[in-house]
């Protein structure tokens, strides 16, 4: 058969990028695993069930400013003068208030029997025990009613929240000690590259600090997961397969960086097929192009690429919602994105979708770092997020972009 009669080889389209992530969020899993763990200690953990309040807050009408109680009806004319009966502080009860009387009372305070508004002090003048009224208050003025924030029976916190300090504030403020949640997610990490070297070693010729190491293990730590650091493993077949039977045995997710590409010393792809499978290999994506994804055991598997800012950005917009969907988060999956002027030119479009690191200027615009290569990490320190650009788009001045902030993708 002659050359020209030979087929050619086709090379594989590779996947979009709303591809990739709905073939990742379809495979996802969520953890099964509930444990119930103190209010105090559930910073960054994902509600396992929904929580229901058995109080109303407030409890009971209270006042929301330091001043005086009094009946609205005793200060029409804007210029009362009552008697102070009593001093109300936060956390008394106090007694009925008669006609003609006002209760000192501060803030927090609940409202005494009797009286349907509160005065703030500055609209007061005390002399003696006499309390001139210097306003005329309307029905329920500067009152906060009870259960006018959560009602009694109300779904404060719904299953699969991601607990914050907001949230677990709510969740104090009815009285809940403890809250039922996932398991923390399972995650071994392990980095491949002979070339590898850890800060505070020797770095010999042709060698580089392993700093996707120290990127990536944050990004887990910051997503709440327990990590088992397999450290760096060898440019060799063998040892990346027995590496990758070890991980598998006792971990949800594994999590690697280098060796995805196509060279001779890349092993990878080889090891998880003979391993597990691959089930998804390089997304249209720049930076991050050699992105794996696929299962060894009963553990997932994603390859991140070497580079580090290509390894940094396909955690973020990849792995971190998949993450999100093994932890049975429910909302906040995809990062919120903001339509923001472009005061740049970026004139030579991609075929593949690019996530250019950009900043916001002091006029409100984005302005990209001179250097989009995939191996500047300084463009990620110098940035405040990543314009979502799509394939095949140029970019002019003036244009409105999609940016997604770190602050967004980072937690």
């Amino acid at each position: 058969m002659s050359d020209e009669s030979k087929p050619k080889f086709q090379p594989k389209p590779l996947l979009a990028v709303g591809e990739a992530l709905a073939l990742m969020a379809a495979a996802a899993r969520p953890l099964a695993d509930v444990e119930v763990v103190p209010t105090l200690t559930a910073n960054g953990r994902v509600l396992a069930k929904a929580q229901v309040s058995e109080m109303n807050v407030p409890g009971r009408d209270n006042t929301q400013m330091d001043g005086y109680a009094v009946r609205a009806a005793d200060c029409v004319g804007g210029n009362a003068a009552l008697t102070v009966s009593q001093r109300i502080p936060a956390g008394h009860v106090g007694q009925p208030l008669l006609p003609g009387t006002a209760a000192r009372i501060f803030t927090g305070a609940l409202i005494p029997e009797g009286a349907d508004a509160v005065v703030m002090q500055e609209q007061c003048e005390l002399v003696g025990n006499l309390v001139t009224i210097r306003h005329a208050p309307k029905s329920g003025e500067w009152i906060r009613r009870a259960g006018e924030d959560i009602t009694n029976g109300s779904v404060i916190l719904p299953s699969g929240t991601r607990l914050r300090s907001q949230e677990l504030g709510l969740a104090a403020s009815v009285g809940l000690a403890e809250l039922p949640v996932k398991r923390k997610l399972r995650v071994a990490v392990f980095f491949t590259g002979d070339e590898l070297t850890m800060p505070g070693e020797p770095l010999a010729p042709g060698a580089i600090y392993n700093s996707n190491r120290f990127t990536l293990r944050a990004l887990l730590e910051n997503l709440g997961c327990e990590i088992s650091d397999f450290g760096i493993v060898p440019d060799s077949l063998d040892a990346t397969r027995s590496v990758l039977r070890e991980c598998a045995q006792a971990h949800d997710l594994i999590i690697t960086s280098g060796g995805v590409s196509v060279g001779e010393e890349d092993h990878i792809k080889p090891a998880v097929e003979a391993e597990g499978k691959l089930n998804m290999w390089q997304i249209a994506v720049k930076p991050g192009k050699p992105l794996a994804f696929g299962e060894v055991g009963k553990a997932f598997f994603v390859g991140l690429p070497g580079n580090p800012v290509s390894s940094f950005i396909t955690f973020l917009m990849f792995v971190r919602p998949f993450l999100l969907r093994l932890q049975g988060v429910t909302e906040g999956l995809a990062p919120r994105s903001f339509a923001m002027r472009a005061d740049f030119h970026w004139p030579k479009a991609d075929k593949r979708n690019e996530f250019l690191r950009a900043r916001i200027n002091a006029a409100g615009g984005l302005e990209l770092f001179t250097n989009q290569s995939s191996g500047v990490l300084t463009s990620t320190v110098w940035g405040d997020g990543v314009i979502d650009n799509p394939p095949g788009q140029t970019i002019a001045a003036g244009d409105t972009v999609r940016f997604i902030p770190f602050s967004e993708l980072m937690y």
